[in-house]
């Protein structure tokens, strides 16, 4: 990869800077043709836990996507809220649990993952995906606003 994406962006703690989050993600790496589904995937995910678990009234989440040389992409979310830091190992919640699976599937789709804490009151959650990673090599590489639209008979 021949390419680099530097992106930090604050947004609100709620549902909607959630998704702005994601957005912005997809829309990065839609731009550099790199694949998003995955990275998109850990963004909503790790957005959706600054939010649910980080809030502070009045503080936003900041976003980092950062490439560099090689086919790495990192993932930083960080939130003010460095008393509440999710466990390195996540558990697998009950069957009927609604919540408690988003850092399973960050564990499972990223090659890498972590906290850091610091400087207070900051806590950041980050992922690294590989982009050479041969279980999806051209997974999510597509522009999802490109897509041929669907005829339907009525």
């Amino acid at each position: 990869m021949n390419q680099e994406i530097s992106l930090v962006a604050t947004l609100p703690a709620t549902p909607r800077g959630a998704r702005a989050a994601r957005a912005l993600t997809v829309s990065q790496l839609v731009e550099h043709r790199l694949p998003f589904a995955d990275a998109a995937q850990v963004v909503a995910e790790l957005a959706a836990n600054a939010v649910t678990h980080g809030r502070v009234p009045g503080r936003g989440f900041r976003l980092r996507l950062r490439t560099g040389p090689g086919p790495t992409l990192r993932i930083e979310v960080s939130d003010t809220r460095a008393e509440v830091a999710p466990r390195c190992e996540p558990s697998v919640p009950d069957a009927g649990a609604e919540c408690g699976r988003g850092l399973l599937l960050v564990s499972a789709l990223a090659s890498r993952w972590g906290i850091d804490r610091g400087p207070v009151p900051l806590k950041t959650v980050w992922a690294e995906l590989d982009f050479d990673n041969p279980l999806s090599p051209d997974r999510g590489s597509h522009d999802p606003v490109d897509r041929v639209p669907v005829t339907r008979d009525t």
